[in-house]
């Protein structure tokens, strides 16, 4: 962060810059708040949902599902364990007494994500405003994992109404370099396309890749927006943009800082876009120094993620199979959040790192006998206990998950 800071101070002193609603209303308004990921903003207390960004069968019989959970402030649920989770393969439900899979943190474990920077550098932000962004886009690289990436956009008068400051980089001393460079002298805003542009990059990434390292596969994507949100001139309308963003297969989040100490007309652009995208608006007006502590939540949220890993039993079949994942909160209330999404029950490829993974999760979780991992009348019945308690099996380095004690042995 020092380096990052004397980047940017040296550029300064070189340039001088110092409810009434009815009953029908509430329920509408609880269905879509889950069924339509736009609508998944501060919502009514007591609430919360999930919205599974990617799911990877390249190590199967073993399918691992990337998902993000969110509260009515749409911050992330914390310490969730297999006593919050339910999970169905093709409409039949997995049962936990049969420890056919586990939940993880995405925070410990090696899966990359990626993330787009767009700075607004038109002069309408220049002086304290675009420094004081400069610095909290410094801290947002400053708190990322080493294997995550980012990507610098700076909105400018270029052909395509921006420039590209930084592709995709992991290096934090690289990214500060490059951030340090940045000037803001744009004549016009063409924010819509600058976001646009944003979105192509974060479709260009190997999302649902098969890679043997853990920190080649992507989870997930998302933007984050330093702007007034005034727009002039871009081939795109704000309409047009917010149609993209619902179109995405898998959302990406944008997390638009909407600051200004001239006008506040235009941070209604901001907001749309935020709510529309699954993503959060924060109101920044003149506060500049609340930057630094909004990045360090966006952060939080982006690695707060969790990773489901399951055995799955459907034979190899080159075909989509339907899943679903329920999150019970708190744990014992009884009332589960579903989402859906599929898988494809293929052979993994011809490598032998894959499948050193693949056998370290056949110790992990056993092959059951009768390959039936399902709920059956008895353990219904009976209840059920979580599948591995929290904490007794911390992922590796790989970001796999070492098998149980008593056979550790064998896999050494």
């Amino acid at each position: 962060m020092a380096f990052i800071r004397s980047n940017i101070n040296r550029r300064d002193r070189k340039r001088g810059m110092g409810l009434p609603v009815a009953a029908a209303a509430v329920f509408l308004a609880l269905t879509f708040l889950f069924a339509v990921p736009s609508m998944a903003q501060e919502g009514l207390p007591g609430t919360y949902g999930l919205k599974i960004y990617s799911v990877n069968p390249g190590l199967y019989p073993f399918v691992q599902v990337y998902f993000r959970t969110f509260d009515q402030n749409m911050q992330p649920l914390v310490n969730l364990n297999e006593r919050n989770i339910g999970l169905m393969v093709k409409g039949r439900s997995y049962s936990p007494m049969k420890r056919q899979y586990f939940i993880q943190s995405l925070r410990q474990r090696q899966e990359a994500t990626r993330t787009v920077i767009i700075l607004d550098a038109s002069k309408s932000m220049a002086g304290f405003p675009f420094e004081a962004s400069l610095r909290a886009a410094a801290r947002f690289i400053d708190s990322k994992r080493p294997q995550d990436e980012v990507a610098i956009l700076a909105i400018r008068d270029t052909k395509d109404g921006y420039e590209t400051v930084s592709a995709f980089e992991r290096d934090p001393g690289a990214l500060a370099r490059r951030l340090a460079d940045v000037r803001c002298d744009g004549k016009r805003t063409r924010l819509y396309d600058t976001i646009a542009a944003g979105m192509q990059a974060c479709g260009a990434s190997s999302q649902g890749s098969v890679s043997p390292s853990s920190s080649g596969f992507i989870v997930s994507n998302s933007i984050v927006v330093f702007s007034d949100g005034r727009d002039d001139g871009s081939a795109l309308s704000r309409e047009e943009l917010n149609t993209r963003i619902s179109g995405l297969p898998i959302p990406v989040p944008i997390y638009c800082l909407a600051y200004s100490r001239v006008s506040p007309k235009y941070f209604k652009n901001l907001e749309s876009i935020s709510k529309n995208s699954f993503g959060k608006y924060y109101l920044i007006a003149e506060a500049f120094d609340k930057m630094q502590r909004v990045v360090e939540e966006i952060q939080n949220i982006i690695q707060s993620d969790y990773v489901l890993t399951f055995r799955s039993y459907v034979p190899v079949d080159g075909e989509e199979h339907s899943i679903k994942v329920g999150v019970e909160y708190p744990a014992g209330s009884g009332k589960y959040k579903f989402e859906g999404a599929k898988f494809e029950a293929l052979e993994p490829p011809p490598d032998d790192r894959l499948y050193q993974k693949i056998n370290e999760l056949r110790l992990a979780i056993p092959d059951l006998p009768d390959g039936n991992p399902y709920m059956d009348r008895t353990s219904a019945q009976q209840g059920g206990m979580p599948p591995h308690p929290t904490g007794t099996m911390p992922p590796q380095q790989s970001g796999m998950v070492p098998p149980p004690p008593q056979q550790r042995e064998v896999s050494q």
